[in-house]
């Protein structure tokens, strides 16, 4: 009889911190009705000021293909709005001027800022061709050191590079060798600048209807991702960390119980 007790005390002691866990770490556990969430609008990533963009025009002229590539370039005088890079076959980079443009050859001036990768290939494409300088030229447009920040309890925090027209906060987690066992999945937090202000927006894992349709859930270049740790995590800069929100401290308390049923009962 005692030990039927202690051990039925013991084993709703765990089940309860497993349940307790459980709802803590799991993500969407709302995921019965996310069929029918309707997601945020998806939003591609679109150049800004400062960024850096590798623009590749391939014609049927190897001649003509290299007036609009410049290759293996260490820096070009009077310009400020190109880079050498790395990658892209040594085709020189573009830096997005605070204007919002950049020096193309023999196009000059272009406004590229607030455009999609695949919108400034299209303006480029039609420029050439407007000009007779290249018709049916192939454009392609590369992102070069476009990422945003991953910090807290993540696998591996640090800069997190966008290869994608569309990249989620999933996609960024993921990236960062996604969530530790110590992170705290009820509030994911997104810094974004926009304009000259700051803005915080926050985010639960565990409800997939909030994510999908967050103003956060796709990403821009430069946001600033945190993960806050648990309040497990938290403790551990304690002494013990034995205090009364966590599960050793419910199972000793658990422990004691059962020690005293039996102690009760031998007694009697």
């Amino acid at each position: 009889m005692k030990i039927n007790i202690i051990a039925a005390v013991a084993i709703l002691s765990a089940v309860l911190v497993s349940c307790n866990t459980s709802k803590k770490i799991s993500y969407f556990q709302d995921r019965d009705s996310i069929s029918t969430v309707t997601v945020v609008e998806p939003v591609p990533i679109k150049v800004q000021a400062g960024d850096k963009i590798a623009i590749v025009v391939k014609c049927d002229d190897p001649e003509q293909t290299s007036l609009f590539n410049l290759y293996n370039v260490n820096q070009v005088m009077g310009s400020n709005s190109r880079v050498s890079v790395s990658g892209s076959n040594g085709v020189m980079g573009y830096t997005v001027a605070p204007d919002g443009t950049i020096d193309f050859p023999t196009l000059g001036k272009l406004t590229v800022a607030g455009m999609s990768r695949h919108e400034i290939a299209d303006k480029v494409k039609n420029e050439l061709a407007a000009q007779g300088q290249a018709l049916n030229a192939n454009v392609t447009v590369e992102f070069m050191d476009l990422g945003v920040t991953v910090m807290g309890e993540v696998r591996n925090p640090g800069r997190q590079p966008i290869n994608r027209d569309q990249y989620t906060l999933l996609d960024a987690l993921a990236s960062a060798g996604d969530l530790t066992i110590d992170a705290k999945r009820s509030n994911i937090m997104v810094m974004r600048q926009e304009g000259n202000k700051m803005k915080n927006y926050q985010v639960d894992l565990r409800d997939g209807r909030q994510l999908l349709t967050s103003p956060v859930y796709y990403l821009q270049q430069n946001d600033m991702v945190y993960v806050e740790p648990s309040e497990k995590k938290a403790r551990s800069s304690t002494i013990n960390g034995n205090t009364v929100l966590s599960a050793s401290f419910w199972i000793s308390i658990a422990s004691l119980i059962a020690t005293l049923v039996g102690l009760t009962l031998r007694f009697n």
